[in-house]
């Protein structure tokens, strides 16, 4: 077991007769900074939170925290760790400085140290002129704000965080995304999301998980090479696309979810048909394989566009539910 290293051996969980929720899952990464893990609504990633925040307890394999076994140490990580899970939600009749207020006397903090704590931490995440407003009166995206300075007024230095932009707007989590990014210079952060641009624009590491199997982990540079090809090249799906077109031997061609054609190639093959492309007067694009195309890669299953219309990041993706 290393210290400062969040591990995963083997770990498994099943419910039931049900198919495995998680299936020998293998992870290391470093507590520090962000680490996304991607993967669609039940792919098994509030699972693993779960397990990791000793809530939920393997079927078989192992797990540690800075050398902390989840099992056997479950007090001294729980000491260590807060947790936003997703469908955590706030008290309606009490404001943001008596909900956090009353989570760390939950904590163990004296009713001082609460009341100092509170007072730094919604100041942190500029909710000062929040602290006195009834919940139920609070948006969408400041009553998430609460929640995340709830976890971080207790001092942890390890936050679990489940999904924390599901359902705001475009303008509010691009703000969380902002807090999150700051927050990642003193903390690590264990972060799930179905969102492509979230896991992009915060993670240091990215973990893709697909029906409770973790398919990559790295960096996204990592990530890019380890689908072989890293170049990408989108032919328009009114396009006519002859055989011949395909690379045999350099590449890899798949059907878009928009009815494109999508060719994974090497740099030399992608500027051949590039230039037989333009000269053909055929719609293409050529990119080197972002996130969207790495997680279809490893998937093989279509991401749809995300539902809320983001006109800041209007190429932004959402996995399916």
């Amino acid at each position: 077991m290393e210290a400062d290293f969040l591990e995963c051996l083997n770990l498994s969980k099943r419910y039931g007769n049900d198919p495995p929720a998680l299936q020998e899952v293998n992870l290391k990464v470093k507590t520090s900074g962000i680490f996304a893990l991607l993967g669609r609504n039940g792919a098994g990633k509030t699972t693993l939170i779960r397990i990791l925040a000793t809530e939920l307890k393997p079927s078989s394999g192992s797990a540690t925290i800075n050398g902390m076994d989840v099992l056997q140490n479950a007090s001294r990580i729980r000491e260590q760790i807060a947790v936003m899970p997703q469908e955590a939600r706030l008290i309606p009749w009490l404001t943001p400085r008596q909900s956090i207020y009353s989570y760390l006397l939950y904590r163990g903090f004296s009713r001082d140290e609460a009341s100092s704590k509170v007072r730094s931490a919604l100041e942190r995440l500029e909710l000062g002129r929040y602290e006195n407003v009834l919940n139920r009166h609070l948006s969408g995206g400041v009553k998430r704000r609460v929640l995340l300075t709830t976890i971080l007024a207790t001092d942890a230095k390890i936050l679990f965080v489940d999904e924390p932009t599901t359902g705001l707007d475009p303008v509010i989590r691009s703000d969380l995304w902002r807090k999150l990014n700051e927050l990642k210079k003193t903390h690590f952060i264990f972060l799930t999301t179905h969102y492509l641009e979230e896991a992009e624009r915060l993670a240091d590491m990215i973990g893709i998980l697909e029906n409770g199997k973790l398919l990559g982990l790295g960096t996204l540079d990592e990530l890019r090479s380890s689908v072989r090809y890293q170049y990408g090249i989108r032919i328009a799906q009114d396009a006519t696309v002859s055989p011949d077109y395909i690379p045999t031997s350099n590449g890899e061609v798949m059907s878009g979810p928009d009815g494109s054609t999508q060719i994974f190639t090497t740099e030399e093959e992608a500027e051949r048909l590039a230039v037989r492309l333009f000269k053909e007067k055929k719609r293409f694009s050529i990119y080197p394989v972002s996130l969207e195309d790495i997680f279809y890669y490893l998937v093989r299953k279509p991401i749809e566009e995300d539902t809320t219309h983001d006109p800041i990041l209007e190429k932004s993706r959402v996995l399916e539910s």
